[in-house]
């Protein structure tokens, strides 16, 4: 007689130990005091979001309204695409009933956006890029959301945040959630990095890969090249060195947050510079590189603006803009020593010509 009972195979069985989000901060931080339940709190928020965004992306193409562009230009002088505002909204609602936080900042909206029935209780602030590589969505890409959380600081209601404009190491938390053929959630409270995927079946974000750390060096280059002469002569030449060579793979998809989870696993440098026109570069501090930079850095790599760790930049305003070079630690040297040779050289030229 064949015995009623199968066991699962081991493949569909549920790991009994498997490691929520919540129950990992808690680990982190080895306690259950009341900051530890809110910064759990406060992840689990961001998880939600991110589970929000990650439906509505799986359906985008199936959905009226949710591609394309709204024909409105946001603080940044940038087309806003539906995605965008979607995200942006999302964010707001979940944390808008939370108690947890006073005011949101993203790069979508002008002003911080205050939750004045929080803010006698919401000692945090949460700054996020609601869809990083929006350009993307349309074509069914990678996509990703950015999130930095900062203690509240003083009494400013005046919308001008002026407590935001210090310097990166203000960060007590930072992540990204990458929007692919699954969706992980990367995160870092200052102990070290750590991944988690969504199981949708479940509807949770399950620890995946603890402890990440770039590697010293990678084979990567990721930058785009279609910028290459409005680029200072000191990156042209770091290009021209990889092209001549052997070992380097450029890799970018346009998607700031997918190209930095790649570096974050196989090692190598992700390059935003300024141009010559625009020294201060594209990407936001608040929103983008501050927050990946502190990711980085919790992993072993580094991050520089070329000439400054980005982590120490101060910015004059909360829409600030700085270039980027992040990734492994010899691959981000390797590009600063250009710089530095170019800016010798200038000197050099400079004084003989005194």
């Amino acid at each position: 007689m064949v015995d009623a009972y199968q066991p699962l195979d081991h493949g569909l069985a549920l790991d009994r130990d498997c490691t929520t989000l919540s129950r990992h901060v808690f680990q982190q931080l080895q306690n259950f005091g009341p900051d530890a339940q809110d910064l759990s709190a406060l992840m689990n928020r961001i998880a939600l979001a991110g589970k929000l965004i990650a439906r509505r992306l799986s359906r985008a193409g199936l959905m009226e309204g949710a591609l394309g562009f709204t024909g409105e230009v946001n603080v940044q002088g940038e087309s806003v695409k539906k995605m965008d505002v979607y995200a942006n909204e999302v964010f707001i609602s979940a944390f808008k009933q939370s108690g947890l936080v006073c005011r949101l900042a993203s790069e979508e909206m002008e002003k911080p956006y205050y939750i004045p029935e929080n803010c006698p209780i919401g000692r945090y602030t949460l700054l996020y890029d609601p869809i990083d590589g929006s350009s993307n969505v349309d074509i069914n890409l990678n996509v990703g959301s950015i999130f930095s959380i900062r203690q509240q600081e003083g009494e400013d209601t005046d919308s001008t945040a002026r407590d935001l404009l210090q310097n990166g190491r203000k960060q007590i938390a930072a992540g990204y959630i990458l929007y692919g053929p699954s969706t992980v959630l990367v995160y870092s409270i200052g102990k070290g990095v750590h991944a988690f995927t969504l199981d949708p079946s479940l509807g949770e974000f399950i620890l995946s890969n603890e402890n990440v750390q770039i590697p010293q060096h990678g084979p990567i280059y990721s930058v785009n090249e279609g910028n290459f002469w409005q680029w200072d002569d000191s990156i042209r030449d770091y290009i021209r060195y990889v092209h001549r060579h052997e070992g380097y793979t450029a890799r970018y998809s346009g998607a700031l947050v997918g190209d930095i989870h790649r570096i974050l696993f196989q090692g190598g440098v992700f390059l935003y510079p300024g141009t010559l026109k625009k020294p201060e570069g594209k990407l936001r501090l608040l929103y983008e590189t501050a927050p990946l930079a502190f990711l980085i850095e919790q992993a072993g790599g580094r991050a520089s603006t070329g000439t400054q760790e980005i982590l120490d930049v101060v910015p004059d305003r909360i829409h600030a803009r700085t270039p980027l070079i992040i990734g492994s630690k010899e691959d981000v040297a390797l590009v600063e020593s250009f710089i530095q040779d170019k800016a010798r050289e200038r000197e050099e030229k400079f004084a003989a010509s005194r």
